[in-house]
């Protein structure tokens, strides 16, 4: 249709390369309700009479309806509409919806308003995931874990302060998106193909009946950039990342080796030949399906680095990783919200693991201290305890104090005093003890959960007001829409 400058149409093996019709379905709908909006503006300016509107708007109505065939002579959707428009109601009146516009505004306003839904509904999905993380901390405040650095075990802690950690991570996912979502919702259309265009539209009028907030005002940049497409994938990205470290965690955890937690059937396979075998398949699932978002990125970013300044065809091929990361990570968060409010935690494997160890030591040297010891020296004798401990194969409370005499000598503390710490420190002490904003102490517990139940209840306000709001905006252009095709 676009093709009157040149003599011959595409060859069959061109046009399928050059089509993006396959993944231009995820906009369609998208492209309509531009094109209605941008039909209103138009009429609202007197660049088109009401006779033209009223069969323009109607014809996009009717499309609305259509499930859009892939084997088209069209290069993309936006094609394909406008084609099925005039054929339906002439090129006299058809021919004048893409007036003041071209595809490079077109498909820049498409991708951003369905980047714009995603955001809205991953953060739905991030929040009920990050409430499935706080409550299930709610429920196992005063549950005892080991807490691992370097894959060894490092301090005592709760079951609960480790479920936080995520939750907080993915707070700071939900932030990112919370703020892309302002770049994201704004106007390109009216930019024309890069340099604007002498006709009188209103670009302002045609963004808030989609409920787009302001407009991109530079016409090279509102054509020619995907910074916000491109912002959009990389918060997806370390979203993901942080649901696979969780998954690796629990499916670590999930072995027999651990028996930290069992996984519902829903969320595990069985093996084709080894009958009790309970895989953690799910979870993988998700650790390959994030290496697979970071490529996203990885191609979106390559395919920009290398573009001159204004539009290049080299953009249609960032689409299909927009519309594949949103899906992967829509998927994974429902999944993983599921998970965690099915899975089964096993409080005495846990408190078990935590007494086997030495997670005390660091509570004994700060005891230590207390008592006019500095650090670097309590560390030096605790850490002999250890060792003592280690060699005997006796948790440090079970030493008798001819064993401790024979490493820690009466100059450098008193051994009725370290005795009596010994004696009085265990893992569940030491929970009570520690005081620090944000450490794995009780009292931090309750504090944090309280908090965090808070900022689910603040966000998830403000996500319902932004849906509502694109959707009052939309409504309002539906109503437009009935009342000029009466």
């Amino acid at each position: 249709m676009y093709r009157s400058r040149l003599g011959k149409n595409l060859g069959k093996v061109t046009l399928d390369y050059v089509s993006s019709l396959n993944d231009d379905v995820e906009i369609a709908h998208h492209d309509i309700l531009g094109s209605q909006a941008h039909t209103i503006m138009l009429y609202e300016n007197k660049i088109i009479t009401k006779k033209e509107v009223k069969k323009i708007l109607k014809g996009l109505e009717d499309l609305k309806k259509e499930k859009f065939e892939k084997k088209s002579d069209s290069e993309d959707i936006h094609e394909l509409i406008e084609s099925l428009l005039i054929e339906r109601i002439g090129i006299d009146t058809g021919g004048k919806m893409h007036t003041a516009r071209s595809r490079n505004d077109q498909v820049a306003l498409d991708i951003r308003m369905k980047i714009r839904d995603d955001i809205n509904i991953v953060c739905q999905c991030l929040l009920d995931t990050i409430k499935s993380l706080v409550l299930l901390a709610k429920k196992h405040q005063e549950t005892i874990i080991p807490l691992y650095t370097h894959l060894q075990q490092a301090q005592v802690g709760l079951f609960s302060h480790y479920l936080l950690s995520y939750a907080d991570a993915l707070f700071r996912d939900l932030d990112r998106l919370y703020v892309t979502y302002g770049r994201v919702n704004e106007n390109p259309l009216g930019a024309g193909p890069i340099g604007g265009t002498s006709i009188k539209i209103d670009r302002q009028s045609t963004g808030k009946m989609l409920g787009l907030k302001g407009i991109v005002e530079n016409s090279i940049d509102a054509t020619t950039t995907r910074d916000s497409a491109v912002e959009y994938i990389a918060a997806i990205a370390i979203l993901m990342t942080n649901l696979s470290r969780i998954s690796k965690d629990f499916s670590i955890w999930s072995t027999s080796e651990f028996s930290f937690l069992q996984l519902s059937d829903e969320f595990s396979s069985p093996s084709s030949v080894m009958p009790q075998k309970k895989n953690p398949d799910i979870l993988e699932l998700t650790r390959g399906k994030t290496s697979h978002v970071i490529g996203n990125l990885t191609s979106m970013l390559s395919t920009i680095q290398g573009l001159p300044s204004g539009y290049s065809r080299d953009l249609q091929q960032i689409n299909p990783s927009i519309w594949s990361a949103s899906k992967i990570a829509i998927s994974a968060l429902l999944v993983m919200e599921s998970m965690l409010k099915s899975v089964i935690v096993n409080k005495k494997n846990m408190k078990k693991a935590a007494e086997d160890g030495y997670l005390i030591a660091l509570d004994l040297a700060e005891k230590l201290v207390h008592n006019g010891i500095s650090f670097r020296k309590s560390h030096q004798i605790i850490g002999r305890l250890v060792k003592i401990a280690h060699k005997s194969g006796k948790p440090i409370s079970e030493l008798n104090k001819s064993e401790i005499k024979k490493e820690i000598k009466a100059k450098e503390v008193s051994l009725e005093l370290l005795i009596e710490l010994i004696q009085s420190t265990t893992i569940t002490s030491s929970l009570h003890d520690r005081t620090s904003q944000g450490s794995s102490g009780i009292s931090e517990q309750k504090r944090m959960i309280k908090h965090r139940l808070g900022k689910i209840n603040a966000y998830q306000t403000g996500i319902k007001n932004r849906s509502n709001d694109v959707q009052n905006s939309l409504n309002n252009l539906s109503k437009k829409v009935k009342a000029l095709t009466k």
